[in-house]
């Protein structure tokens, strides 16, 4: 049954999960929060690498409270997922985009039809919200992106260190069959598949995805809908010289941009995650812009 969490506002809202089977039948469990009246708009979201999809439910909260309903997306390997890396499964952007995004989709248009669908997400999760967007321009009315940007080396500060990394991370993924990110510090445990894609756009800059014939850079600039990227003071992981690389690529796309502070976080320090804590401000920001970005 959905669990009913009133509100100090005009809507109350509710969390019911629903079961999602990828076209390799992975399934996994897609988080649904919605207000109580019909909403007008929804928002797909998609984390961050290695964070479990419920860790974004105060911000679904937050939204909901807003009238806007939230399904959270879960990645293949974390979480409610039945599948976890290893030397015999294996995947990567393409089955991400083409296998389980479409279906976590469905299960989310199916249970609030007729409203008007966002995709949002935090840091790779917001790449891959643009990347999935320019594949399936025509469904999507706006991107929002949370801490995110191009994982390009140029753009960091210490880039030859990144870069490094990025080349120790392949063949340390394929030696032990995934990559052990729970024991390095650095997301999940990560398919190397997925860890391949993710690293060769951070050694140079483009998006492709190892088994996909589609032209991604291409693609992204296409997209057409309005965009919001709001990134955080503090965060070296994705600074503005990352989010601008990534926004580049969308040339023909609106956009608006703002930087979330410590104020707004109620004194936290305002980096990569402590914003997930308290999403509050990073809701009401999402609310109005997709109040009228279309208008």
């Amino acid at each position: 049954m959905p669990a009913s969490l009133p509100l100090s506002n005009t809507f109350s809202i509710s969390t019911v999960t629903k079961s999602v089977v990828a076209a390799d039948a992975a399934r996994s469990e897609l988080i649904c929060v919605e207000p109580h009246a019909s909403p007008r708009r929804a928002m797909y979201w998609l984390p961050a690498m290695g964070v479990p999809a419920k860790h974004y439910l105060p911000l679904a909260e937050a939204c909901a409270a807003q009238g806007i309903a939230v399904a959270l997306h879960e990645w293949r390997g974390i979480g409610s997922s039945d599948r976890r890396a290893s030397r015999r499964e294996d995947w990567g952007y393409r089955q991400c985009l083409q296998w389980d995004l479409p279906a976590g989709i469905a299960q989310a248009k199916a249970l609030w039809p007729g409203v008007e669908w966002w995709l949002g997400g935090h840091s790779l999760g917001g790449q891959l919200a643009c990347l999935y967007a320019s594949m399936h321009r025509d469904e999507v009315s706006g991107l929002a992106l949370v801490a995110s940007g191009s994982p390009y080396w140029r753009c960091f500060a210490y880039g030859a260190g990144i870069y490094a990394a990025y080349a120790l991370v392949n063949p340390l993924s394929h030696l032990l069959g995934y990559l052990p990110g729970r024991r390095i510090g650095f997301g999940g445990n990560e398919a190397r598949g997925l860890i391949a894609d993710w690293s060769r756009s951070g050694r140079t800059g483009r998006y492709s995805a190892s088994g996909l014939s589609v032209d991604l850079e291409q693609q992204l600039a296409q997209i057409r809908a309005p965009i919001l990227a709001l990134s955080l003071h503090d965060d070296w992981l994705a600074p503005p010289a990352s989010l601008n690389w990534l926004l580049d690529k969308m040339p023909a796309a609106p956009r608006r941009s703002a930087v979330i502070t410590a104020d707004q976080l109620e004194g936290l320090r305002a980096d990569h995650f402590s914003w997930m804590k308290v999403p509050g401000s990073v809701a009401a920001l999402l609310g109005t812009w997709m109040a009228g970005a279309r208008t």
